[in-house]
């Protein structure tokens, strides 16, 4: 984990699991992801990344959804389809929000908490980290 700088390691096999998070300082989450069987073969453009003119809201007041994974952001589930959220879009905890690309296996992002996107933080087709910052919601 050192030599390639990495803070969580997860791995599952045939029924084995293990994850491995380095240091102390982390908060538990929950991971809401489930694979995709699909592949992806190319990413799509992301959509713009500014709140919506007609409602902007103070930074403090929003949340962010995180990565729960180490991979590739991919913003829709195929290269040529519609992207899974838009900004100004309203979601709930079950709302499929993107998609990262782990270890081969595509993962379908939740966005565990109720609001309305305000903000696309991630870039697609780009790599993110564990806790990185994807979107920002207004918590409803």
């Amino acid at each position: 984990m050192r030599k390639n700088d990495l803070s969580v390691f997860k791995m599952e096999s045939e029924g084995f699991k293990i994850t491995l998070k380095k240091g102390n300082d982390f908060q538990p989450v929950i991971h809401q992801a489930a694979p995709v069987a699909a592949p992806i073969a190319a990413p799509v453009a992301a959509p713009a990344a500014a709140p919506a003119a007609d409602a902007p809201v103070a930074n403090d007041k929003l949340k962010d959804i995180a990565s729960p994974m180490v991979g590739t952001f991919y913003a829709s589930s195929l290269p040529d389809a519609p992207p899974c959220v838009k900004i100004g879009q309203d979601v709930d905890e079950n709302t499929v929000v993107c998609i990262i690309e782990a270890m081969k296996v595509m993962n379908e992002i939740k966005a565990d908490a109720r609001g309305t996107i305000a903000e696309i933080v991630a870039e697609n087709g780009k790599p993110v980290q564990f806790g990185q910052a994807l979107f920002r919601i207004v918590p409803k």
